[in-house]
């Protein structure tokens, strides 16, 4: 490997094939031109260029090495500032992914406002699930996903939407003619539970261990998605803490949703790979957080 000041005085004295200006273009001595030039002559093994008192020129082995290396340069320069563009500019494509039809509006409405403010910028727009979301903004096929929190070993964002949680029973259910349960109705039933693939934080939240009260929560069968969890609980499997939103999105004959009183509000908004937190990611964040404070304006 050539080290970066041996490459930049070889292609400096190629260009000029002159000691003098060469030194002068890189603010360093002829002394020490000539000598970055013979420590590189020594590790080749031949001379690259040919000295007289009015002249210098490359040799066939300089001329091919200058014509090797121009080519690998120009690429690494490029490569360089495709990075710069990735990591400072909002150029180029944002991957943005959404979880659930309910936070699909939300979304919408920060890509539009995103492309106002960055019309340079392409945005892709596609749906998750929860086997891939997480796989997703690791191999960074996404850069941002409104999904609900908590989401273990992410970066999130400001809270976009809240919702109150509601327990998906069976439509005959005896929970099913209930104004309102409590949480600590789930140590009665099993409770269906999400894929392996999801975080350990938000199983946590969702399908708790234990109730508030410290009593044991049964484990019910898996889905592997949010259908299929649904599924669940309608053929008697189970029963399942959901957001409101179901009632809207997942209307169903043979599910019932029954408010939980004392459960907190699920928190959905921006999740994002630490490790790529670039000014496109940052500028989308900041576009969703204006557009939801606009919504919550409105609904004043």
């Amino acid at each position: 490997m050539l080290e970066r000041l041996e490459t930049e005085v070889f292609l400096a004295l190629a260009g000029e094939l002159h000691f003098g200006r060469t030194a002068e273009l890189l603010n360093l001595t002829t002394g020490r031109v000539s000598q970055v030039v013979r420590k590189l002559e020594r590790r080749i093994g031949a001379p690259l260029f040919e000295r007289t008192s009015r002249s210098v020129r490359l040799t066939p082995v300089g001329r091919q090495l200058a014509d090797d290396l121009v080519p690998v340069v120009a690429a690494m320069e490029e490569a360089l500032r495709r990075a710069v563009d990735a990591g400072r500019g909002v150029t180029g494509e944002l991957r943005v992914a959404f979880m659930g039809e309910w936070t699909a509006p939300v979304l919408l409405r920060a890509v539009a406002l995103f492309g106002e403010r960055h019309p340079d910028c392409r945005v892709d727009v596609r749906e998750a699930q929860l086997s891939n979301s997480r796989s997703g903004l690791a191999d960074g096929s996404v850069d941002v996903l409104v999904a609900s929190f908590p989401f273990d070993g992410m970066a999130t964002g400001p809270v976009l939407l809240t919702e109150r949680r509601v327990l998906a029973v069976p439509a005959g259910h005896p929970l099913a003619a209930e104004e309102s349960v409590s949480l600590d109705v789930l140590a009665d039933h099993p409770v269906v539970q999400y894929p392996a693939v999801t975080s350990v934080g938000f199983k946590r939240d969702r399908t708790p261990d234990r109730t508030p009260s410290g009593r044991p929560v049964p484990k019910g069968p898996s889905g592997g998605t949010f259908s299929e969890m649904l599924s669940l609980v309608a053929l008697g499997r189970g029963v399942l803490p959901v957001g409101e939103h179901c009632r809207q999105y997942y209307p169903r004959p043979d599910l019932a949703y029954v408010p939980i009183r004392d459960a907190p509000p699920i928190e959905r908004g921006p999740v994002w790979l630490p490790g790529n937190t670039t000014e496109r990611v940052r500028e989308f964040v900041r576009a969703a957080a204006d557009v939801a404070a606009a919504g919550a304006a409105v609904a004043r």
